[in-house]
């Protein structure tokens, strides 16, 4: 009886990359032990195909503003709310001299980046559009988003101009941002194969690079548009980005930027999610999500409604930066991942309530085995529910 030397394939558990194990093999099993090696070898060429191809593919491509965010926390502050409406001021002494308490620096930050960084996260193959002064906030905003695995190949760098800068005057576990966008020279890169296209915050200079990102899903039927809009972008109105909000596969703001978007009167007192979602829905998004802060969230899908609370806070919220772009871009990670939007629509409310317990908008951000182990052990009351 003789042996052949040869090798075995080992397909690791946690990998689709193949070792190779020494054996001694029957002469008379021959045969078999080919067919093995053949197949494990042709299942490794597959495998090396589709991961060429999704090399080539971008899952999750949001197009908007990147900037740094300094955390400025105060301590001699007082609110003031109106007695007649929601309506609720910062405010401080006039021509004093303020203490405050920290400064916190954020780089590569605001609802596109966020978002980037979100689904990334979660496992989706993510890249980012956006602009970049050439300066050293520009390369601590790249380095940002290199370190969160996000692909930074549609980055753009512009000669003599500066990146975003925004102060977030931080209160309590609230905040106020002032914020200046710098006039970028907005153009769309050629790109790969986008499955979701993720939209939000552009300077008010940006209603030609809309259409510029219009012609692409023009030629890019496949291609699904989820669209968060920024200040500027509710300020263009309805009529100048009617194309974007008619290609608009799932759409989100909360409860007042649908009440402006819409031009609703006596705003603080008219809050019918129902007609606030119908009357978005009736600009051409497919779905409808509006966020009611702490109240929770609402879904309109096919005709109907469904209510979301936000999932319990394991402690106390430390600050409420980036709680909407967690909410967003996690149900549109989800919807990209194959979720269908009713389980998505819970995904979003767990990585909010994680986002709050840090500060800035995306230290918080979940990968999703953490965000699927609090879903699976969410309280019994956290469920969509049609009303």
């Amino acid at each position: 009886m003789s042996f052949l030397g040869g090798f075995e394939a080992v397909e690791p558990r946690t990998s689709g990359f193949f070792k190779l194990k020494k054996i001694r093999t029957l002469e008379k099993d021959m045969p078999r032990k080919s067919f093995v090696i053949q197949s494990i070898i042709f299942k490794n060429i597959c495998y090396n195909i589709i991961m060429s191809e999704n090399k080539n593919k971008i899952d999750f491509l949001a197009i908007g503003d990147i900037v740094i965010d300094a955390f400025i926390r105060l301590k001699d502050a007082h609110v003031y709310c109106k007695i007649d409406s929601d309506a609720c001021e910062l405010c401080m002494r006039f021509g004093d001299k303020i203490p405050y308490e920290s400064v916190t620096v954020v780089p590569a930050v605001g609802n596109s980046p966020n978002a980037a960084v979100s689904a990334a996260r979660l496992g989706l193959n993510s890249a980012i559009v956006t602009n970049i002064g050439d300066d050293r906030h520009g390369k601590e905003c790249l380095d940002s988003l290199k370190s969160n695995k996000v692909i930074t190949d549609y980055v753009t760098t512009e000669k003599n101009k500066l990146t975003n800068y925004h102060y977030v005057l931080w209160y309590d576990i609230d905040r106020t941002i002032l914020i200046k966008h710098t006039d970028f020279d907005y153009k769309l890169p050629s790109l790969k194969k986008v499955s979701w296209i993720y939209l939000s915050s552009l300077a008010d200079n940006s209603l030609s690079y809309h259409k510029e990102i219009l012609e692409y899903l023009k030629n890019n039927v496949d291609t699904k548009l989820a669209f968060q809009p920024g200040t500027f972008q509710i300020k263009l109105g309805v009529e100048k980005l009617k194309e974007i909000y008619a290609r608009t596969e799932i759409f989100f703001c909360n409860v007042e930027e649908a009440e402006m978007i819409l031009k609703k009167e006596n705003r603080t007192e008219n809050k019918d999610i129902l007609e606030l979602s119908k009357g978005i829905q009736a600009l051409g998004p497919k779905m409808v999500s509006i966020s009611d802060g702490p109240k929770g969230s609402y879904f309109y899908n096919n005709g109907e409604l469904w209510y979301l609370p936000i999932y319990p806070d394991i402690t106390p919220p430390l600050e409420r930066t980036g709680a909407g772009d967690a909410f967003s871009s996690t149900f549109t990670a989800a919807l990209a991942l194959g979720k269908s939007p009713l389980e998505a629509f819970t995904w979003g409310p767990i990585n909010s309530m994680s986002v709050v317990q840090e500060i800035g908008a995306q230290k918080g951000l979940l990968f999703r085995e953490k965000l699927e182990e609090y879903l699976k052990n969410a309280p019994e009351d956290y469920k969509a529910r049609k009303i």
